[in-house]
């Protein structure tokens, strides 16, 4: 039956599945250039593709075509085009931890993404599910940039990854997540993924980069709604504050600290804090990412007498690309691990990625993950696909 199973993915990867994308490809039209530029392999971002996304995708160092409509009227700023793009997201996985041999996961999810300068230092970005595990899923990226305020401030505002600063999960190339960011205990609605709010980033002299983000909820999986129209369940904003340091040209540390407080639907109050750090080397050829986060939390029960909970994890991400930005073939392993008092976050696993870049925008991808301890015991999970934006 395994094998059977074997044989049935490798004839869906044959019939088209797509994979995930966090690329572009409106800004590669726009100024008509090379996904390469800014990424390597797609979706993972090279510096420069770090500087433009901090810059309000604006390449600096190139004029852009004619970008706004001449409407005569010198105070409206109107887009010519609008920047679009589809990412197609599908898997086909074999999962002995979930009871079934086979799961064709196409597509899995289809995104719409737009972004650009609106005008002079203020952009935008976002993307919304057209369907994601075959519901519409709505937003999860979507934001106002204002850049150079000040001197060099930016800020954006509206819904983004917590975690963004640290690492963005939505860049990772393989299918297997940071699961520290998602790990909370009891029924904690705090974690490191999306939350409505503000983020202040500014670089100083000597490679020092501040972060500092003020949070309040986002609404997403509230199947109550939001009572009032509001995003904020309760009276608390959560703030995560963040310093890292470029030491030379290949490495650089960082460390950050989250401090907030939830409202149960009991009155109780849960406070949490986390606190971590985190390093990367890079090569032309190897990256090393490393995290380590720790959490506790007062209350996560919302319960009289309840005991402090304690959660701690992290991961270790290896990229390889054998001939640096002209590789072809390119290959990442990811070791998760999460210790919680709660039984049920803890988690070790590794993963082992490959791919293989036929095109700028399109690539075969392969991936087998082991859980050595889960919430449902020890198992293999193995997929394939392909990987495609437009």
């Amino acid at each position: 039956m395994k094998k059977t199973a074997v044989a049935i993915s490798l004839l869906a990867l044959g019939l088209g599945i797509a994979g995930t994308l966090e690329a572009m490809p409106a800004f590669a039209r726009k100024y008509q250039m090379s996904c390469k530029t800014c990424h390597n392999p797609f979706p993972r971002l090279k510096p420069y593709g770090e500087d433009f996304a901090g810059d309000g995708f604006v390449l600096k160092d190139k004029e852009a075509p004619r970008y706004t409509a001449d409407t005569g009227d010198d105070k409206l700023s109107l887009i010519r085009d609008l920047p679009v793009a589809l990412r197609l997201e599908a898997f086909a996985t074999v999962n002995s931890g979930n009871g079934k041999s086979l799961d064709l996961a196409t597509p899995y999810l289809i995104k719409l993404l737009s972004g650009g300068e609106l005008f002079r230092n203020v952009s935008y970005y976002f993307y919304f599910f057209f369907s994601e595990r075959g519901k519409i899923a709505g937003l999860e990226d979507a934001f106002i940039m204002f850049n150079d305020l000040l001197g060099g401030l930016d800020v954006a505002v509206g819904q983004f990854a917590v975690s963004d600063p640290l690492f963005k999960g939505e860049l990772r190339l393989t299918y297997e997540n940071y699961r520290i960011y998602r790990s909370k205990p009891g029924l904690s609605g705090i974690d490191l993924t999306y939350d409505r709010g503000v983020m202040l980033t500014y670089g100083l002299q000597g490679g020092t980069d501040l972060a500092l983000e003020i949070v309040n909820g986002s609404g997403i999986g509230d199947s109550e709604g939001n009572p009032g129209g509001r995003f904020d369940a309760d009276k608390y904003k959560n703030v995560l504050g963040r310093v890292s340091q470029a030491i030379g040209r290949s490495f650089r540390v960082g460390a950050f600290g989250y401090f907030g407080k939830e409202q149960g639907p009991n009155g109780l109050v849960n406070s949490v804090w986390m606190a971590g750090a985190d390093a990367t080397w890079t090569s032309p050829r190897l990256e090393l990412n490393l995290q380590y986060l720790e959490r506790h939390d007062d209350n996560p029960s919302f319960l009289l007498g309840s005991r402090e909970v304690a959660t701690r994890g992290g991961f270790a991400e290896l990229i390889w690309l054998p001939r640096g930005d002209d590789s072809a073939w390119y290959g990442t392993g990811l070791f998760n691990w999460v210790d919680s008092d709660r039984d049920e976050l803890d988690y070790t696993a590794a993963a082992l990625h490959g791919g293989w870049v036929l095109r700028r925008n399109f690539r075969l991808v392969a991936e087998a993950t082991y859980a050595f301890r889960s919430s449902s015991g020890r198992h293999p999970r193995f997929g394939i696909g392909l990987v495609t934006a437009f």
